[in-house]
């Protein structure tokens, strides 16, 4: 498996990273993002970083061997059904989003159709500190193969199944961990806020979890979820499918989503603005709004 030019789409803080990462592997990139026409800064972005920028799905395709899906996991199905009107007969189409195995499985049966291949992708943490290094488990009858390429490109990729949804369940089942600390965190914090009992309130998590830096993770979650909480919205409601898929009422994966996409609308309306990038997570709690 052999690869001579790579497409991304999706030019978001992922497809950014994983861009210019596989540039100085590859050198053959390209990028196509829906959001192009209607945002020239977006595309001048890609543009200054030296990535070559296409004007469509139909572009990318025509000149990619690597299809690369770095999108919200809403839109994971639209991107698989889009790209796969052009994508070339052979290439490898893979699918960095979080999406549930059934979505994927859907993905999948679309790109197979025009005669290229499908790897699902589940990304197993935050991408920004380990850049293109950042763990990944692939999947798929080409899961194997394109892992060996991937790994010898400096990234860290590795073949769970063969079976298309045993890389998506993984993702999935830990994305409702891992989102919900954060959202569990968001209103334990600024619920202690309120009534000012957070200096008592933190001590006794350091007690019973002595490893974790209480103050630090809860700063960390709260940023996160103010800049991504749309992101992260999106993903819940596909782990509430996973869920749902496997034959669970998914009822923490939908709790998640909504205290997720909370904080994302608070964060459109702009009430974070004046909190500075290294804030700590009172100055973010501060700024929530009650319905007092």
């Amino acid at each position: 498996m052999k690869f001579q030019h790579i497409g991304m789409v999706g030019y978001g803080e992922v497809g950014r990273i994983f861009t210019a990462g596989l540039k100085q592997q590859v050198g053959a990139t390209s990028v196509w993002d829906t959001k192009f026409p209607a945002n020239p800064s977006h595309r001048g972005q890609a543009t200054q970083a030296g990535v070559n920028v296409c004007d469509s799905m139909a572009a990318l395709c025509a000149q990619a061997d690597l299809v690369i899906s770095a999108v919200t996991a809403s839109n994971t199905l639209a991107v698989a059904e889009a790209a796969a009107a052009y994508i070339r007969p052979g290439a490898v189409f893979l699918d960095l989003n979080s999406a549930s195995p059934g979505t994927k499985q859907q993905a999948a049966q679309l790109i197979e159709a025009a005669g290229a291949r499908y790897v699902e992708a589940g990304v197993m943490t935050s991408v920004p500190p380990y850049g293109i290094r950042v763990p990944m488990l692939l999947g798929g009858t080409s899961a194997s193969e394109l892992a060996e390429v991937l790994n010898a490109w400096g990234m860290d990729a590795k073949a769970v199944s063969d079976k298309l949804g045993v890389a998506s369940a993984i993702k999935m089942c830990r994305s409702v961990m891992i989102k919900g600390l954060e959202a569990l965190v968001i209103e334990s914090y600024a619920t202690a806020r309120a009534y000012g009992v957070e200096e008592h309130v933190l001590p006794t998590l350091v007690e019973t979890f002595p490893s974790i830096d209480w103050q630090k993770q809860g700063s960390y979650f709260f940023s996160r979820v103010v800049q991504h909480g749309q992101r992260r919205a999106e993903e819940m409601r596909e782990a509430a499918n996973t869920v749902r898929e496997a034959g669970f009422e998914p009822f923490m994966a939908s709790a998640i989503a909504d205290k997720q996409q909370w904080v994302a609308d608070q964060a459109k309306a702009g009430i974070f603005a004046e909190v500075g990038k290294d804030a700590r997570w009172q100055d973010y709690a501060d700024k929530l709004p009650t319905e007092k």
